[in-house]
């Protein structure tokens, strides 16, 4: 299993700088939050993890993330490689509208060069199963993938990203658009992924930030506060920040 090392971190937009200084440990086979108010650099953060960052125009990062034991930014690595490796969900469920369940769960494999149908129906079926939703949507395979509910799609796009086999699954604010049910069923699926996965979550939801991460990492003004173990970051954390913001003094 992968871990991420992350060193010296910093990233701007422009002259901007939004992150500074950032080091942190993501474990393996193991979920890590990042949390802070909005603005604080959390989805700057997750977004250097797979070199995502750097395709908004005028955008730069320094420092070095380590994964596998290899600076992702290096002169040899290609962001292409590294973004299938280090899998990244986003905040709004986005299936291509105009594909079918199935087919936007093998679009990044078809992407990839992919293989003939038999195999890329059988790899669509492993990776909606990995994701929680083969038993819902097993007899709606051919329907565009954009009739499915708000939950659902969320799925959909979280097996289009473990289709190809990430190593790392990034998770950005993935239920801010969710009803109850859905975020319930989200997060009984990263437990169940933390097994296979490394997982790094940013959300703005302290109780499902304390319910489903054994690691949790307080950012606030682009700078790591407080980063540890969950249950001491929620009941006795060492910085007053931290304390604050987690009881909801502010943010």
């Amino acid at each position: 299993m992968r871990r991420i090392e992350v060193s010296g971190l910093s990233a701007w937009f422009g002259a901007n700088q939004v992150l500074h200084d950032i080091n942190m440990v993501a474990q393996p086979r193991a979920v890590t939050a990042v949390i802070g108010p909005s603005g604080c650099g959390k989805s700057t953060f997750i977004r250097c993890l797979n070199r995502m960052h750097e395709e908004v125009p005028g955008a730069r990062a320094s420092g070095k993330v380590l994964f596998d034991g290899q600076d992702i930014y290096g002169p040899d690595m290609d962001p292409v490689e590294i973004r299938r490796r280090i899998g990244m969900v986003f905040q709004k469920p986005n299936p291509f509208p105009t594909m079918s369940v199935l087919d936007n769960a093998v679009a990044g494999l078809k992407l990839m060069g992919g293989g003939n149908r038999s195999w890329l129906d059988e790899q669509g079926e492993r990776a909606l199963r990995a994701a929680g939703l083969w038993e819902e949507v097993k007899d709606r395979l051919h329907e565009p993938g954009s009739k499915l509910s708000g939950g659902q799609q969320q799925r959909l796009c979280i097996a289009r990203a473990l289709a190809v086999e990430p190593e790392v699954l990034l998770m950005a604010e993935h239920c801010s658009a969710l009803d109850a049910a859905s975020t319930l069923r989200i997060e009984e699926l990263i437990a169940e992924l933390m097994d296979n996965y490394t997982v790094v979550i940013v959300t703005h939801n302290m109780q499902q930030a304390a319910r489903v991460a054994d690691w949790t990492m307080f950012m606030l003004s682009g700078e790591v506060v407080e980063y540890g173990p969950t249950q001491k970051i929620f009941t006795r954390p060492d910085n007053k920040r931290t304390e604050d913001y987690v009881t909801g003094r502010f943010g």
